[in-house]
């Protein structure tokens, strides 16, 4: 347990009470490095730079408590991956490993020897179709989905909501990864404290991708900013996959300093990187050599160097030793052949060197003390309360709503161009929907217009929307962060407050503008009715969206089958003549509905419409009954329109989310 004088230990600048009353004065951090380091109480690690916190306020906010130590032991693990024809490869074959608390381990080798394919399996963070063979235990116990508790995991490839600022970022992943029991004044210490320890503060309010030519954040800020995010939990293991791609090599330098400080506070490290320089490589304690998914070496670097020159490898005393390394065990292009049975020979010999026994002793005697212990002691306890299922839906509404207020893509100029719409339709028929027979064809129109405009636009501009959030759900949906039902009603929610603004600008203009009836009965269930069209159309681009995962695959089949909806809408085709065959889709069509429902109150009660001297031949309607009995419309099916437009509403989501879980349980 750590000191209470202490806050938990700083890794770049002063995270304590002086600090928070000066804020504006600590936008640049002090960059920790290893010489800051400095122990307390048994080992317990903090920065020189901390500053001891009042006994009332760790009262108030709950004294940091060290991080759960963590061993990560694995025996004769085997990772096969299942190929499209049906076949299984090999990624990673025998490995045998143990990573221990306070220390940092390295997983190098070249292009595919299985680096990241190892660690994945060890996070118990592998796609589906992996089929892992062996033994993997953290603590004693076997790995399962409470690893994402226990660990926390970095990727390669950093992936964040752009539009977010660093503070938004790290407090909504405060709210969704905080134990729910955590207060608020804690939850913002450790959000301020992170920036700070991180030289983020000075970003705080700057957007991580930003629109319109705004400052945004760098490689190295990006990475830390990630880090940050698996820190907010203080896990006891942590999983970095090449945490310094993409950084020059003195944001390398500091990124690694940060592993090395969370190495040294006690957290159980593993990083896969490639090719380190010569001073990263001085902060790693261990070091795992792979190659064509088997172990080349397993030590420290010393012990590299010692073995690979028992086997006639002389590092020459100008080369990096790590290059060396990646050189001797990976594929010469032309010389396939020769290089596998090298890295066969190195990988045999280090099977029964005297390091690879130690390294089985070592491994051998953890899994004995696990099978050693009693069912009560292997059973993994926690004391973490997830927050809410509510607690997280707000959250989530709360992102989404900041990424729709900053993108004037979906906000402003689609609003612009519903109105501009709208007042050219309404231009086109002012003046026309008079009672004559003329009259009754222009309403119709106008009619279909309020319906078509707030159908197919919506519906396929929604398209791209799950496509592109696809990576970034599967990583979060991962981490466990939430559920596939909580991000779709969160993102769903989102949207809804434009759903309404956007039909009911457009309908009211068209309404107006083109003279339609003027009561406000007809009026306000016009616009309710083209709010409902819309959020159906909506559910149904959801649903594609989801169900094909891919825009150009989503749009070939919506577009048939929006072309069947409206043909059956009634405007083009009398419903009564229309093939049994065909006819069902009607029972689908939204289109057909709300062209109903509107109707309705249009003609509902209309007694004199103007008809001019009948020609033998020629129909004339006179009333509102007979205009609807003309497109096979009938008064009374109003409201079971209206109950029909929610049934395909809920029908459309409901498909939407049975196709998202089941296209991110694939994944």
């Amino acid at each position: 347990m750590r000191s209470s004088q202490y806050d938990s230990p700083s890794l770049a600048s002063k995270s304590s009470s002086k600090n928070s009353s000066n804020a504006d004065g600590m936008d640049d951090a002090h960059e920790l490095v290893p010489a800051d380091i400095v122990y307390v109480n048994s080992g317990v690690v903090a920065s020189k730079y901390d500053e001891p916190l009042f006994d009332e306020v760790e009262e108030l906010l709950g004294a940091s408590s060290a991080p759960r130590p963590c061993t990560l032991v694995w025996r004769d693990l085997t990772v096969h991956v299942k190929l499209k024809d049906g076949k299984l490869k090999r990624l990673v074959n025998n490995v045998s490993g143990i990573a221990k608390p306070g220390s940092l381990v390295a997983l190098m080798g070249p292009s595919g020897a299985g680096k990241t394919t190892l660690m994945s399996a060890l996070a118990h963070r592998s796609p589906s179709g992996t089929i892992i063979d062996g033994e993997i235990a953290m603590n004693g116990v076997p790995v399962g989905e409470f690893m994402h508790l226990e660990s926390g995991y970095m990727h390669q490839d950093e992936l964040f909501v752009e539009n977010l600022t660093v503070m938004e970022h790290l407090t909504i992943m405060a709210r969704l990864r905080m134990d729910r029991r955590t207060s608020p004044l804690a939850r913002r210490r450790k959000v301020n404290q992170l920036m700070r320890q991180l030289s983020l503060y000075g970003a705080r309010h700057t957007r991580i991708g930003g629109l319109d030519g705004q400052k945004t954040l760098s490689g190295g800020e990006r990475k830390r900013l990630a880090f940050a995010s698996e820190l907010l939990i203080d896990p006891g293991l942590l999983f970095c996959d090449e945490p310094t791609t993409g950084l020059d090599s003195s944001s390398a330098q500091k990124l690694m300093t940060l592993l090395r400080a969370s190495a040294v506070q006690g957290k159980t490290v593993i990083c896969t990187i490639h090719q380190p320089s010569s001073e990263l490589m001085a902060l790693f304690d261990k070091l795992v050599l792979l190659a064509e998914g088997r172990v080349g070496f397993a030590g420290n670097a010393s012990g590299a160097l010692n073995f690979f020159e028992s086997l006639g490898y002389q590092c020459p005393i100008t080369y990096n030793p790590t290059d060396y390394f990646i050189k001797v065990l990976a594929l010469t292009p032309g010389s396939e052949g020769a290089s596998r049975q090298a890295i066969k020979s190195v990988c045999d010999r280090f099977a029964v060197s005297d390091a690879a026994k130690e390294l089985d002793m070592e491994i051998h005697l953890e899994f004995h003390l696990m099978d050693n212990e009693d069912e009560d002691s292997r059973r993994v306890k926690h004391n973490y309360k997830p927050p809410f299922l509510h607690t997280k839906i707000i959250w989530l509404v709360y992102r989404y709503l900041l990424i729709i207020l900053r993108d004037p893509r979906v906000q402003f100029v689609r609003i612009l161009q519903k109105l501009a719409i709208a007042l050219t339709a309404g231009l086109c028929f002012i003046g026309t929907a008079r009672l004559t027979q003329a009259g009754v064809q222009d309403v119709q129109g106008a009619l279909f217009i309020i319906i078509a405009e707030n159908t197919f636009s919506p519906m396929y501009s929604v398209l791209h929307m799950f496509p592109e959030e696809f990576p970034l759900l599967h990583r979060e949906l991962k981490a466990g962060l939430y559920s596939t039902p909580v991000y779709y009603v969160a993102r769903m929610l989102a949207q809804f407050p434009g759903l309404v603004v956007e039909p009911t600008l457009f309908t009211l203009v068209v309404y107006w503008v083109a003279g339609l009836r003027g009561t406000f009965y007809a009026f306000g269930f016009t616009i309710f009715l083209s709010i409902l069209v819309l959020n159906v159309a909506i559910a149904c681009g959801s649903f594609f969206s989801c169900a094909f995962g891919s825009m150009p695959i989503a749009i070939a089949y919506l577009v048939p089958f929006d072309y069947s909806l409206m043909m059956t809408s009634g405007l083009f085709v009398k419903l009564s003549s229309i093939p049994k065959y065909i006819s069902w889709i009607r029972h689908l069509s939204w289109l057909m509905y709300s062209n109903e429902a509107m109707s309705i109150l249009q003609w509902d009660g209309v007694e004199n419409i103007t008809c001019t001297v009948p020609q033998i031949g020629v129909p004339c309607v006179s009333t509102g009954e007979e205009v609807l009995q003309k497109y096979d419309f009938e008064a009374n099916q109003f409201w079971i329109d209206i109950l029909a437009l929610f049934l395909l509403y809920l029908a459309f989501h409901l498909l939407a989310l049975f196709a998202l879980r089941y296209r991110t349980r694939r994944k």
